[in-house]
C-alpha cells in the first residue's frame, strides 16, 4: 500500500494518480461549506458514524464525506431537502423494514430535514456495512 503524503489516502499502486486537493479533503471543510442550518445535522451524522466505526478513516470520496477501512464503508451528503446516506444496495435490502418512512433508492437513503434524524438506525447501518460488506 502507498499513502499519499499530502492527503493521506492509501492506494494499492505507488504514486497512484488521484485528486489531492487539500481544501476539499477534510470532512469539516465539506460540512462547513453547507447551509448554516444543515451543518449541525451533518455533524450529528458524522459523530454518530464515527462513534459506530471508531477504527475507520474519514475521507472525501465521490465528493462526499466517507468512512473507509480498506474500502468505502458508508458515505453521507447534504442536499436541498435532505441528508443522503449511502450504505449500498445490500444495506438498503437488509434494513428495508426499518426504512419504510424514508425515501430509498438503489444504495441510498434520504433523511428529510423536517424529521428527526434516526441516529441509532444510522449507527446500526454503519456497523452492519463495516461487518458484512
Amino acid at each position: 500500500m502507498w499513502q499519499c503524503p499530502k492527503c493521506n489516502q492509501e492506494f494499492e499502486k505507488e504514486d497512484q494518480s488521484h485528486l489531492c486537493n487539500e481544501t476539499s479533503k477534510l470532512i469539516n471543510d465539506y460540512i462547513d461549506a453547507q447551509a448554516e442550518e444543515v451543518q449541525p445535522l451533518l455533524y450529528q451524522v458524522r459523530d454518530t458514524i464515527r462513534a459506530a466505526l471508531p477504527d475507520a478513516q474519514e475521507r472525501i470520496s465521490w465528493r462526499m464525506p466517507t468512512f473507509w477501512s480498506g474500502r468505502n464503508i458508508i458515505h453521507f451528503a447534504a442536499f436541498k431537502k435532505h441528508i443522503g446516506v449511502y450504505p449500498g444496495v445490500e444495506a438498503i435490502v437488509n434494513f428495508r423494514d426499518r426504512l419504510t418512512e424514508y425515501k430509498t433508492s438503489k444504495g441510498a437513503i434520504q433523511f428529510p430535514y423536517d424529521k428527526p434524524l434516526p441516529l441509532t438506525l444510522i449507527a446500526e447501518i454503519a456497523k452492519w456495512c463495516y461487518e458484512t460488506q
